[in-house]
């Protein structure tokens, strides 16, 4: 293991390699990126808008969609903004106070969706298991608490790794091996020794990111198993319509996040690292939107009579 070299000199920025050092592909990059972050966007606005606007998405099951998407739109735009700067300028810096921010806001909306998207799948189960009692246990105060509990939950890993984050030194090398100040490639240009970081990130992702994630894994026994008790066809194939889409995201989400958080130290590569993080935090959020949108029949539905009203107003102006 190669040794620190560290002066007296406290880091004022840090230098991100990026996803690339050829500079021919800087701007297709830059397209592609520019094309996704906006892509983000539009998606996940329109659905926290169109699930605001139309009564009879007034749903817990669209209450946690707004609330993932609000988070997407977060998630995406601490990270990609910056990416687009760097793909068309030759200094790939940033400094040490907005890559401690990026750090902290990350781990905090990475936290925070975990707890969700194991809220979203009990909002399912309750559905799925019991319906005649849906209306009753998933009551609005109970969606808000859950929410909250979401959000809090994020924030607390966050504090967490930052108050131990600030324990650290650094005083040089300032250059990262990332597209953004991730946590485990920061610790890793730290003077001080980060194995106390280490463990302490290892610790939070089991149970930020694994408790949740069996917890949904029992969460969709218990579903299939209701499932597979409806006596037709096309009881089985609606009930299983309705967490389809939660299913993909859960898949894409958390299969590259336990990729990135729950491997050994001395197993990361560089590149692997960054393309995980690519998907979970700047792929799945684009995609998010469309998963649900293109698999669900009332976002359709609601999408399709306001375009069919936009088009009824632009013919009677005209």
């Amino acid at each position: 293991m190669g040794i620190k070299t560290c002066n007296y000199t406290k880091v004022e920025e840090f230098i991100l390699l990026g996803l690339t050092k050829c500079p021919d592909m800087q701007t297709v990059l830059f397209l592609v990126f520019l094309f996704s972050y906006f892509t983000s966007l539009m998606g996940n606005v329109l659905i926290i808008f169109v699930s605001s606007v139309i009564p009879r998405l007034h749903t817990p099951m669209y209450f946690f969609l707004s609330n993932l998407s609000f988070l997407d739109i977060w998630y995406t735009s601490i990270i990609v903004p910056k990416m687009l700067i760097n793909f068309l300028s030759l200094k790939k810096s940033i400094s040490f106070d907005v890559c401690f921010t990026q750090m902290v806001v990350h781990m905090c909306l990475g936290g925070t969706e975990c707890y969700l998207l194991l809220a979203m799948a009990y909002d399912r189960y309750v559905a799925i298991c019991s319906p005649l009692h849906y209306t009753t246990i998933m009551h609005p105060s109970l969606c808000i608490k859950m929410a909250s509990g979401c959000w809090i939950g994020g924030g607390i890993n966050a504090f967490i790794n930052t108050l131990f984050v600030l324990r650290l030194s650094f005083f040089g090398p300032n250059v990262i091996n990332h597209f953004f100040c991730e946590i485990p490639s920061v610790i890793e240009l730290s003077c001080t020794d980060a194995s106390l970081n280490k463990t302490i990130l290892f610790l939070c992702a089991m149970f930020v990111v694994m408790v949740p994630f069996f917890l949904i894994l029992i969460t969709y026994g218990y579903i299939i198993s209701s499932i597979l008790r409806i006596s037709t066809s096309m009881g089985r194939k609606k009930a299983f319509s309705t967490c389809a889409s939660h299913i993909i995201v859960v898949t894409l989400f958390y299969g590259t996040i336990i990729f990135m958080y729950m491997r050994p130290g001395d197993t990361h590569v560089a590149n692997q690292d960054k393309m995980a993080t690519l998907f979970y935090s700047v792929v799945t959020p684009m995609l998010n939107p469309f998963i649900y949108t293109l698999r669900n029949k009332d976002v359709k539905g609601v999408l399709l009579e306001l375009t069919q009203k936009s088009m009824c107003k632009n013919g009677n102006s005209n």
